[in-house]
């Protein structure tokens, strides 16, 4: 066997077998250990009986065992989603899944999991997945799964119109089976508002979704009913949400009421936002999850007009009062300046060291001059009310109202912003000023829309970064970019996009002009089978981009980074300039890391190779907001750790939402800055 090598496997049969060399011998179990190669058997008799006629195969090597586990994960009426667990040691090469009258689809080497659509109900699929054929033919996995019946035939239907309140009464749809229905649960999706102000749905029908986030949220027993509630609420990227739980399926039902079914709350619709929902029923058929989806309904919006907040007697009688106090407390302090100033120079010293004591002086604000975050905090004010996620307004918190927090009781700080399932962490994160009250003009234009990643994910006017124009190229200064101020720095980073191909050139422009030694990315090339970020650096060797000329030094692959050197000459120029690229590679696909040692060791290797004299380190994810925005304020509350004992996080948060908008993209995002 093998190379050549004999190895005897003993079987024993019965005394009374037929002479003659063994025949249709079966042997139960394996051979261990063998190397990948040709194997040949040949049974004989025990002792110096005849040899049989010698059977051919060969073994696999270990590291072809691409996938295990490979199943159904739930079967919906038009479509199925797949799920496999891979090899950590095995390089990353693509996946075939074949189905159907010889259907295929390429699926990618990073990936676990596939919906497969476009099916037909009640039949039965087998789905076989395979890796790239070797020599030896490739290996495969195989799972059988038959589709939901279709049992919800009609789309949900609206009766009446929303009223103020985000409630609306919509009409359920008949179930037509005899089969066991586990539950029904209704699902809202809120649709994405386009740069025209259409909204938009992204799915045909339900079964095209990818519900694995809305199957977890139906499937979790492990998280209480505060939290369901609370993840539910949030605004920052809406998704679909299930909003009521049914054993029966009633008739009519008030979307929007603010009551629970089950464990779901049924939150009110916000104003202003188009919205689908569908039916989803948890069929008992089979071993396998299965799901019944009914049509999309027609699109509700709620009132685009929003409630004004109440105000009460007491309140109005403030707006009164308010300004004649005003005007009383300026006389005052007038007076007391010129008192001031008419007293003897000890006096007045004396004066000025009670003044210096308070925490409120301007020797606290001279503390820091320079600080954008404080500048902001003393000369701006956020708007008093905003959007709510269920009455229709709320009061926002100002700058002023969250000061920065001692480090000596931060962790105690921490700690009741985590209490009730996170529910002040929560309410923190919505409060911070959105930001998104300036113009993108220059993002707008029809020459630089190709050149924004994302349509909705823009560079404002006031802060972007212009780069210098070549002559008979209309929008050559423009790149979606934007300069972010650091602790006591102004424009200590330029927040940008992850680069396309015809940005290229822009990109390394901007390098050039801003005199930048770091470049951070906090993406991998491609997640979830979707690119992220092209790859605008070359392999080996040197690549020409726009006018500037790029080499590859150096490269340095860590367990959770890389590090790469380049060279950079610009046409024209014959200085050469070193620039770093630093690539964090273990911010998970989804969500945030579990633990920030390896984000806090990728940041002290950024921090050691940043020349004091450099220009601002260009970061960037794939839009350039979410985990972009988590390194910038990281970082400068480290700096500031190093000079004062305070920690301001959603000061710097607020800044860098009026300098690139969605900066800090998610709740959980804002959690893990802490």
């Amino acid at each position: 066997m093998g190379y050549g090598e004999e190895a005897v496997k003993e079987v024993t049969t019965p005394e009374d077998a037929p002479s003659g060399y063994p025949e249709n011998v079966n042997l139960r179990g394996g051979f261990c250990r063998l190397p990948p190669a040709g194997v040949e058997i040949s049974p004989a008799a025990v002792g110096l009986g005849p040899y049989s006629p010698s059977v051919q195969f060969r073994t696999q090597r270990l590291d072809q065992v691409f996938a295990t586990n490979f199943r159904v994960k739930a079967a919906m009426k038009n479509s199925v989603l797949l799920s496999w667990e891979i090899r950590d040691k095995n390089p990353a090469q693509p996946f075939t899944i074949l189905y159907g009258k010889g259907q295929s689809v390429e699926v990618d080497g990073k990936q676990t999991q596939k919906l497969i659509t476009g099916l037909e109900p009640d039949t039965q699929y087998s789905f076989l997945l395979t890796n790239r054929a070797n020599s030896a033919g490739g290996l495969q996995h195989r799972v059988t799964a038959t589709t939901a019946p279709d049992i919800l035939k009609t789309k949900p239907t609206v009766v009446g119109k929303t009223n103020a309140d985000g409630m609306v009464t919509v009409q359920l749809p008949t179930v037509q089976t005899t089969a066991k229905v586990r539950g029904y649960y209704v699902v809202v999706v809120p649709l994405k508002k386009q740069r025209g102000g259409k909204f938009l749905n992204p799915w045909e029908e339900p079964d095209q979704m990818n519900l694995d986030e809305l199957l977890k949220e139906i499937n979790r027993t492990s998280v209480s009913r505060a939290l369901r509630i609370r993840r539910q609420a949030s605004q920052s990227d809406p998704r679909a949400y299930v909003t009521a739980h049914f054993k029966t399926l009633p008739q009519e039902f008030t979307l929007g009421d603010g009551r629970n079914y089950g464990d779901f709350r049924n939150r009110p619709l916000l104003n202003g936002q188009e919205y689908v929902f569908f039916v989803l029923a948890l069929l008992d058929l089979s071993e396998n999850t299965m799901y019944a989806t009914s049509p999309y309904s027609d699109p509700v919006t709620s009132s685009d007009v929003d409630p004004q907040p109440i105000v009460d007697e007491e309140e109005g009688l403030l707006w009164v009062v308010g300004p004649v106090l005003a005007v009383i407390f300026i006389v005052c302090i007038v007076i007391a300046i010129l008192l001031f100033k008419s007293k003897p120079d000890r006096k007045r010293a004396e004066a000025e060291g009670r003044k210096g004591s308070f925490p409120c002086s301007k020797a606290m604000s001279s503390h820091h001059p320079t600080d954008p975050v404080e500048l902001r905090r003393i000369n701006f004010q956020t708007p008093a009310y905003r959007v709510s996620v269920y009455r229709g307004y709320r009061r926002l918190s100002s700058m002023a109202s969250h000061p920065p927090v001692p480090i000596s009781e931060m962790a105690d700080h921490i700690e009741r912003l985590k209490a009730n399932d996170n529910l002040k962490f929560s309410q923190e994160y919505e409060s911070v000023d959105p930001g998104q009250q300036f113009t993108w003009e220059n993002s707008n234009l029809e020459v630089n829309k190709p050149k924004n990643r994302y349509a909705n994910v823009i560079a404002y006017d006031h802060s972007r970064v212009i780069l210098s124009s070549i002559e008979g190229v209309p929008g050559s200064d423009y790149i979606n970019a934007n300069y972010v101020d650091g602790y006591r720095r102004q424009n200590a980073y330029i927040a940008t996009q992850g680069s396309l191909p015809e940005t290229f050139g822009e990109f390394w422009r901007m390098v050039w002009e801003q005199h930048t030694a770091n470049i951070i990315m906090m993406t991998k090339l491609e997640e979830k089978s979707r690119v992220k970020c092209d790859q605008y650096w070359p392999t080996r060797g040197t690549e020409t981009y726009g006018l500037i000329q790029v080499t590859l030094l150096d490269t340095v692959e860590l367990a959770t980074y890389s590090v790469r050197t380049f060279a950079l000459y610009k046409s024209g120029s014959n200085e050469k300039r070193e620039v770093r690229h630093f690539q964090f590679t273990a911010w998970p696909d989804h969500g945030v890391p579990e633990h920030p040692t390896p984000f806090l060791a990728f940041l002290r290797r950024v921090k050691a190779c940043n020349p004091p004299d450099a220009g601002p380190m260009v970061v960037h994810c794939s839009a350039g907001v979410g985990r972009t925005g988590c390194f910038i304020v990281i970082d400068a509350m480290v700096e500031r750790i190093k000079h004062e004992k305070t920690i301001d996080i959603y000061g710097h948060v607020t800044l860098m939402r009026s300098q690139r908008n969605y900066m800090v993209q998610t709740e959980d995002q804002y959690i893990f800055i802490h």
